[in-house]
């Protein structure tokens, strides 16, 4: 069961206090739709009352007249009945939808203000089930269960109160039988909400699991894994068998042990109203208005241990909605921000202590100096971190898998806040310039390149989205994508699956780096871009990033040695080290790790 999804509430009155904040933003709804379900219960109560006069009317034979003045009134209070019922539940019905649908805003807008780290702390497989089962449970609960609530209470009150006046006697019996019922529904409901909330949890952790196998096939099928992967599926779909079993059983058993009490009830108030009668305490039509009185007092009860499943589910659902919108957003308390003139230069604007600014050229010089991180604190990844990359210059960084050359790149952009030290952009800790503003001057090309749903001109349009048609050619020229795209059925409008998986490696591989051309960045990083490609493909692939490079400050981290000997430095790292640096032939010179590495004395892991 997935970790991070509590089974209980810490705070069951917190979330749904939270809740109901959200119908604020339409109160007008609210109010309404409030108005007509009271009107509509009022009504009822109404109804009830009339079957008294009617019926005695008869009894007594006061007269024609009399009895259909009374079956007016009546009918007159069963159309408002109707009309504020439909009304009522039209206008809740509105307000869960805008409700729902401002949750799921916030929701989504929160998520793309949160760091990269809690995307590491958090599986997909949960997130899209937050986003699905648990806004949805919560859509249902708005759409019935508030109006179910108001319903409820306005009924038993207005239904006591005319119980009491009609007969104090037997509203003693009615009291006793209520308060075992609601006894009965309380231990229900404990035991519900626990189940219910383990159901929501095992429901998440399987569909995050299916979501990981359905993304992993290929690796799957590669490693003979499906045996395993139907036996994980197999215990986490028989955990989540036994926890809606066990929520079903709960929630099957008020309904009718709930109806059979309220039988009780009936028989009962029968029996002693038709005694009363006999002693004349009471008329036949009091005991008529009394007897339907009492069916619906213990509706209101049987109503809400109907829609307890869906309240229970909710709430938990609720819950884990308030946890990702409760999530700390990226903090971005940069001061410096990046001015682009209309020429094409640019300058970052520095604020100074005399409430002024200065002005510093875009030129894309990076420094490091002592650098420490960790992705946890007490663990440091990176240690003691010194170098530095002139504008124009490509930077390598080579070492075994879990050395730290990705990280650098991380921390360049700030996906990463350093634990310890300084990186400096042109002279300026990035730690003081805007987030927007720093990662705009630069463009990524990574190993596993992810497209989006979409034409292949708006894919590479995502580099810069105010790029022209002609740009967008041009970029693809650069990358050497042009020569495929332009052979491709619809060119440049063909339409990409998810993933761009009607697409070979190599030509995603292409978009990509056409993607970070259009971009013009100042600082581009090529993260093992031509480790997953044939030799033909990687050609093209090197020639579109050399073009690419030209007068930009690039990082390059790679597998192959041969793509990076032509670079300015080349860092070797180990553990979160640089233990070798220099050209290449500086490091062939110094017959060191790198030097072993392309003889092929050692193997990179």
């Amino acid at each position: 069961m997935s970790k991070n999804r509590q089974l209980r509430p810490n705070d069951p009155k917190k979330t749904i206090k939270r809740l109901f904040k959200y119908l604020r933003y339409n109160k007008a709804l609210l109010w309404c739709g409030i108005i007509f379900i009271i009107l509509s219960s009022i009504a009822q109560i109404g109804t009830n009352a009339m079957l008294s006069p009617i019926i005695d009317t008869l009894v007594k034979g006061d007269g024609m007249r009399i009895f259909i003045r009374y079956l007016i009134i009546m009918g007159m209070l069963v159309i408002v009945i109707s009309l504020s019922e439909y009304l009522g539940n039209l206008f809740m019905a509105k307000l869960a939808q805008r409700t729902i649908h401002k949750i799921r805003e916030d929701m989504f807008s929160h998520m793309e203000k949160l760091p990269i780290s809690y995307f590491d702390r958090n599986s997909h497989g949960d997130l899209m089930s937050t986003f699905t089962n648990d806004v949805d449970m919560l859509n249902q609960a708005f759409e019935q269960g508030i109006s179910q609530i108001i319903v409820s209470v306005i009924t038993v009150v207005g239904t006591f109160i005319m119980m009491l006046f009609i007969s104090p006697i037997l509203t003693i019996i009615v009291v006793i039988m209520l308060a075992v019922m609601l006894a009965f529904t309380n231990y229900v409901g404990k035991k519900s909400t626990r189940y219910f909330r383990a159901q929501q949890a095992a429901l998440a952790d399987m569909n995050g699991y299916i979501e990981e196998m359905m993304s992993g096939q290929k690796v799957v099928k590669v490693f003979n894994y499906e045996k395993r992967a139907i036996n994980t599926f197999d215990k986490k779909n028989e955990e989540l068998r036994k926890a809606s079993s066990s929520a079903a059983t709960y929630g099957v058993m008020l309904l009718p042990i709930m109806g059979n009490l309220s039988y009780v009830l009936y028989a009962l108030i029968s029996m002693g109203g038709a005694f009363l009668v006999m002693i004349n305490k009471l008329s036949i039509g009091n005991i008529a208005s009394y007897l339907q009185y009492t069916r619906t007092i213990s509706r209101p009860i049987t109503q809400v241990s109907n829609q307890l499943n869906t309240l229970f589910a909710a709430l938990a659902g609720a819950e884990r909605i308030f946890k990702v919108l409760d999530e700390k957003v990226e903090i971005d308390e940069g001061d410096v921000t990046l001015v682009r003139r209309e020429d094409g230069t640019a300058y970052w604007k520095v604020p100074n202590k005399n409430g002024g600014y200065e002005e510093v050229a875009l030129r894309g010089d990076i420094t490091f100096e002592n650098v420490d991180f960790g992705y946890l604190p007490g663990q440091r990844v990176l240690k003691n971190i010194s170098l530095y990359a002139k504008p124009g210059q490509k930077i390598a960084f080579v070492g075994s898998t879990g050395a730290g050359k990705t990280t650098i790149t991380n921390l360049i952009n700030r996906f990463y806040e350093i634990s310890d030290g300084k990186v400096l952009y042109d002279g300026i800790d990035i730690r003081r310039i805007n987030k927007q503003d720093l990662r705009s001057t630069m463009s990524i090309v990574l190993q596993d390149v992810h497209l989006f749903e979409g034409t292949i001109a708006d894919n590479i349009r995502y580099g810069r989205l105010d790029a022209t048609d002609e740009e967008v050619k041009e970029a693809a020229k650069l990358a050497n994508a042009h020569y495929f795209i332009k052979n491709l059925p619809q060119g440049y409008d063909t339409m990409l699956t998810e993933d761009g998986h009607n697409l070979s490696q190599g030509e995603r591989q292409l978009l990509s780096i056409a993607r970070a051309a259009v971009a013009d960045p100042t600082i581009l990083i090529l993260d093992e871009a031509t480790s997953s490609v044939d030799t033909r493909t990687e050609k093209l692939i090197s020639e579109g990033m050399d073009k690419l490079m030209e007068g930009r400050t690039t990082f390059v981290i790679a597998h192959r040695l041969s793509t990076v000997r032509d670079s300015n430095a080349i860092m070797v790292l180990e553990q979160g080290r640089i233990i070798e640096r220099g050209n290449h032939e500086d490091l062939m010179k110094q017959k060191g790790r790198y030097y072993n590495l392309n003889t092929g004395a050692i193997e990179l892991d």
